[in-house]
């Protein structure tokens, strides 16, 4: 590839990763508004035709009354207040409508201009598959609220939200590989990979559990901090049998669960941080790890703030619009580690 071509392609890279970004906002107030219902069928090609006239949202509201969230949750709706939700509903579909149309245009020039080189064209692939995936599986989220209970199952839901971050982070990762050489990340290179590598498992798990908190509305229950009410350890800690179920079907386990990880994540990055001195790191290494830092403690802090406040709209938004910023400065640290691996290889061998 040419230069200029590898420039394209990572302009095309980064505005993948901030659509992703964007969708994932309008989703959080989406499903924080109690909005992901309000569209009880998927179709990919009409569904981008609003309702336009006061008969077709009336057929609309109709076929809302149909579904259990309707009948045992919000009976007696008005028009109005249906427009309102479906508004962030239609908005969420229409972003990721867009999404594919910014991936496939740009995807068919490039194969057809021959700009891809076969590492590329592999990984717009794989982008492919998973943007495919991700609309499938929005709406196979979407159809476990329309039977019996009017609530996604929160394992769909994390399924879909843990998609969103691959598809992001798959095009940040794909941008920095094609962007100009940078400096040296200096000596230490390779322990700070490995803890970053864990901290990113332990930011993964968070991730996930926290899409539980939010599917279970687990964050409306215990908004005390540090401890829940007057206890390190509620009661309601352990109920379920087998044991391992409280971690994905007990409410109050996996609210507890997600402080405990994001202390965890809140002490590694400080060790991280201070460890880029010990081990006399490059400057730009030790920015990338006071922003890690900062980030991470500005993370905590608001998912305390979320929780003590009962999770408002706009906070608990900002939580997960964080959630995923930390996550792409995670994978920009590591991949500024991994660029030079033989200074790495020495300081590990001396």
């Amino acid at each position: 590839m040419t230069p200029k071509d590898r420039k394209h392609i990572r302009i095309w890279y980064w505005s993948g990763a901030v659509l992703v970004f964007i969708i994932l906002i309008i989703g959080g107030i989406t499903r924080l508004t109690g909005s992901g219902l309000s569209m009880t069928d998927w179709k990919p090609i009409m569904g981008s035709i609003p309702p336009l006239n006061e008969a077709q949202w009336e057929e609309a509201f109709d076929q809302y009354k149909q579904f259990p969230e309707y009948q045992q949750m919000n009976r007696g709706m008005s028009l109005s207040e249906f427009q309102i939700i479906f508004f962030w509903e239609y908005l969420h579909r229409m972003a990721g409508r867009l999404l594919g149309l910014v991936f496939l245009i740009p995807f068919g020039w490039f194969l057809i201009k021959k700009k891809f080189d076969k590492t590329q064209l592999k990984r717009t692939l794989i982008l492919l598959v998973l943007g495919t995936g991700q609309a499938l599986m929005g709406w196979y989220m979407v159809m476990s609220g329309l039977v019996d209970i009017p609530a996604v199952s929160h394992y769909r839901l994390a399924a879909h939200l843990m998609l969103a971050f691959i598809i992001f982070g798959c095009c940040v990762w794909f941008a920095l590989d094609l962007k100009e050489k940078q400096k040296s990340p200096g000596k230490g290179a390779a322990e700070l990979n490995k803890w970053l590598a864990a901290f990113m498992v332990f930011l993964i798990i968070q991730i996930v559990w926290g899409a539980f908190t939010a599917g279970l509305n687990a964050g409306h229950i215990y908004n005390t901090f540090p401890k829940m009410f007057q206890f390190w350890f509620p009661p309601e800690l352990w109920l379920y049998e087998p044991f391992l179920m409280n971690f994905f079907e007990n409410m109050v386990t996996i609210q507890w669960f997600h402080r405990v990880i994001g202390t965890v994540l809140g002490l590694m990055v400080i060790f991280i941080w201070l460890r880029t001195y010990q081990l006399e790191t490059a400057f730009t290494t030790k920015m990338w790890a006071l922003a890690l830092f900062a980030l991470t403690l500005l993370q905590y802090a608001i998912g305390v703030f979320t929780l003590i406040h009962h999770v408002p709209v706009w906070l608990g938004v900002l939580h997960q619009a964080v959630a995923m910023i930390l996550f792409g400065i995670v994978l920009g640290f590591m991949h500024f580690l991994k660029e030079n691996p033989t200074i790495s290889a020495e300081f590990v061998q001396g």
